[in-house]
């Protein structure tokens, strides 16, 4: 049995530089119930981390402009807030678990949305305790 937690009070930083596809997925983060962040760029999802200590779970696109791509991001990331739960999609390469960081889940895109949410669902009920 499933126990119920407030999905409101989990934030999800979704980090990738194509605006419609930022939105699109803060989209189905807040139609799933959750609190979502967007950020452009791995400069603004630190920026955001610092500020906001409800981001839970880190969903990035690898493939990003500015000082790291969102694999190195997903590597800071976890190097910094180590329980952060992170998830890393890409259309353009193939990560391998080898080169996640620890715990981390890889979607290629185009990837079926009902499937990542239930990931983040499931991460979530792990935060939730």
């Amino acid at each position: 049995m499933t126990i119920p937690f407030d999905r409101s009070r989990i934030g999800i930083l979704v980090v990738e530089d194509e605006p419609l596809l930022l939105l699109d997925a803060m989209d189905m983060v807040e139609d799933a119930g959750f609190k979502a962040y967007g950020a452009t760029s791995a400069d603004e999802a630190i920026r955001l981390l610092e500020r906001h200590d409800d981001i839970r779970i880190l969903f990035t696109d690898v493939d990003m402009p500015g000082s790291m791509d969102g694999l190195k991001l997903a590597h800071a990331v976890r190097n910094r807030w180590p329980p952060m739960s992170i998830i890393v999609a890409s259309g353009h390469v193939n990560v391998s678990p080898e080169e996640l960081p620890r715990d981390g889940l890889f979607f290629a895109k185009p990837y079926p949305p009902a499937s990542l949410i239930r990931t983040v669902e499931a991460m979530a009920q792990r935060i939730a305790g």
